[in-house]
């Protein structure tokens, strides 16, 4: 039934191969990508340290303002955008505002194709916006990995070397690509924003720290965020897991897993959670259950959700990525290919990210705020 249902989604499009080899990818299994071959940023960059003076130099243009493009362009450049953005956290909405503010300023002349989607989507749904997308022939595709079915058509156009592919949300190279590599990795670190969190969730050894870990869905994000606070939280003397659950990234799930905790565990007093969605539900099960003040729940991006609920006090702390930061980068590194100095993108960029707690001041949280959303906020 869905191998037909896909098939007629799959029209042959010119670009050969990838309808076949989409319909391949979402009848596999999804523990058939579940083994990635990561490389965490620390680690790249020990590997490759002329990378380091790159990614500097890249971070410096992308936090001043715009100089516009000098080369002339022969037809407006192609952009195909796929994201999941229907979710509560803001990260990807906002992050194709600013991308759009920073070319109009560069003055680059683009076409956008857009595809939003959720998570947890009908696969056939995911089928469609691909085709569509490589149907339009873009010169850039923009992407993730949140999702385990998209590796193995990412090789596809890797292999193929077109559209060219910025992969949105992923700083962790992969090490099977490394001969043929994606034009850029751009987000914000997982594993360095979850340090963030764990350095002050797990600072205090005075108390035994009793936690249940809340996973978005299988895949990168789950793995990089909730299997590095474990890790560090394996390291803590007085730090116990109670329990794990997925949740796919839907905040009424994250709620019953909560409710679920508590009840088999009276004496939990923290949350890990990976993203807004699943921290929310955390926070409306704790409220329900008049306990807010008696367990430690975090954040993780500081998007307009997590800093009303910190406001509330109702959220206790979370990492604040500069969010439009991935913006800049993808426009300031399609403006370099445009000048050809393709030699000064790095292969990876991080953005900044700032821990905030519902003790930090008003004020320091404006201007926080006003650099995080520089250009999305006034769009």
């Amino acid at each position: 039934m869905l191998l037909a249902r896909i098939a007629r989604l799959l029209p042959p499009g010119p670009i050969a191969g990838y309808g076949l080899a989409l319909l391949v990818l979402l009848l596999l299994p999804l523990q058939a990508f579940s083994n990635e071959d990561y490389t965490p940023l620390d680690d790249y960059l020990q590997q490759h340290p002329e990378q380091t003076e790159r990614m500097a130099k890249f971070a410096s243009i992308v936090s001043s303002p715009a100089v516009a493009l000098t080369a002339p362009q022969s037809r407006p450049v192609r952009i195909a955008i796929i994201y999941p953005a229907f979710q509560t956290s803001d990260y990807w909405r906002l992050s194709i505002l600013a991308f759009e503010a920073r070319l109009k300023e560069l003055n680059i002349s683009y076409e956008l194709q857009t595809h939003l989607s959720g998570l947890s989507d009908d696969p056939a749904a995911l089928a469609t916006q691909l085709q569509q997308s490589l149907d339009w022939q873009p010169d850039y595709l923009v992407f993730t990995l949140g999702a385990l079915i998209h590796r193995q058509l990412i090789e596809k156009i890797l292999a193929q070397k077109t559209p060219r592919l910025i992969l949105q949300n992923v700083t962790t190279p992969l090490q099977n690509w490394s001969s043929h590599t994606p034009f850029l990795y751009v987000g914000f670190d997982h594993q360095a924003g979850t340090r963030l969190l764990a350095q002050a969730m797990l600072a205090d050894t005075s108390t035994p720290k009793q936690y249940a870990m809340l996973y978005s869905s299988h895949g990168y994000i789950s793995r990089l965020r909730g299997d590095t606070f474990i890790r560090l939280g394996n390291d803590n003397p007085v730090t116990r897991q109670l329990g794990s659950y997925y949740t796919d990234n839907d905040s009424n799930l994250a709620r019953d897993a909560t409710l679920q905790e508590l009840d088999r565990h009276p004496d939990l007093n923290m949350l890990f959670a990976c993203t807004t969605d699943t921290a929310l539900g955390a926070i409306e099960a704790l409220r329900m259950r008049g306990k807010l003040d008696q367990v430690t729940v975090n954040g993780w991006g500081g998007g307009k959700a997590e800093l009303e609920a910190l406001r509330r006090g109702e959220l206790d702390l979370t990492v604040m990525r500069m969010n439009d930061d991935n913006g800049v980068a993808m426009a300031e590194a399609i403006k370099a290919e445009l000048e050809q100095r393709s030699d000064q993108v790095p292969q990876v960029f991080s953005g900044e990210m700032v821990l905030v707690t519902r003790d930090t001041p008003p004020d320091e949280l404006k201007v926080l705020t006003d650099k995080a959303f520089r250009y999305s906020a006034a769009q």
